[in-house]
């Protein structure tokens, strides 16, 4: 249960992290400077969010061994990947197989490295109360 409530919380802060943004990449980015560029100027924050909320699961569960953080962060993963594909199809209608078709190589081969240093970041920091 403590793994479970631990990806959930980490899963809310990117993903609420990532939602905002949102609001000033598609309206004021996406326009000035292509998809692809503001995907790309968007991604050093977001891992910046990520090494923060990591930072911060480890932090408040301070009793998670390495393999249970790893845990908390697959869970997390398949949280963020379900919310982002059920927000695809909401406000798109695309499937699951559209939507990936739809991204930039680019940006979106860099999304992906970033969703694995989403997963393992809570399993590679260091729980400094331990």
């Amino acid at each position: 249960m403590r793994i479970l409530r631990a990806g959930l919380g980490y899963f809310l802060i990117v993903f609420g992290a990532g939602f905002a943004l949102a609001f000033i990449r598609i309206p004021f980015l996406v326009p000035q400077f292509g998809v692809r560029t503001a995907e790309l100027m968007e991604t050093p924050v977001m891992l910046a969010v990520i090494y923060w909320a990591s930072r911060r699961l480890i932090g408040s569960h301070p009793g998670l061994s390495r393999r249970s953080r790893l845990a908390a962060g697959g869970v997390a993963l398949l949280l963020l990947v379900g919310a982002e594909l059920l927000v695809a199809y909401a406000l798109g209608g695309r499937s699951i197989s559209q939507y990936i078709a739809s991204r930039d190589p680019v940006s979106g081969s860099v999304y992906l490295a970033s969703l694995l240093a989403f997963a393992v970041a809570p399993a590679v920091g260091k729980d400094r109360r331990a």
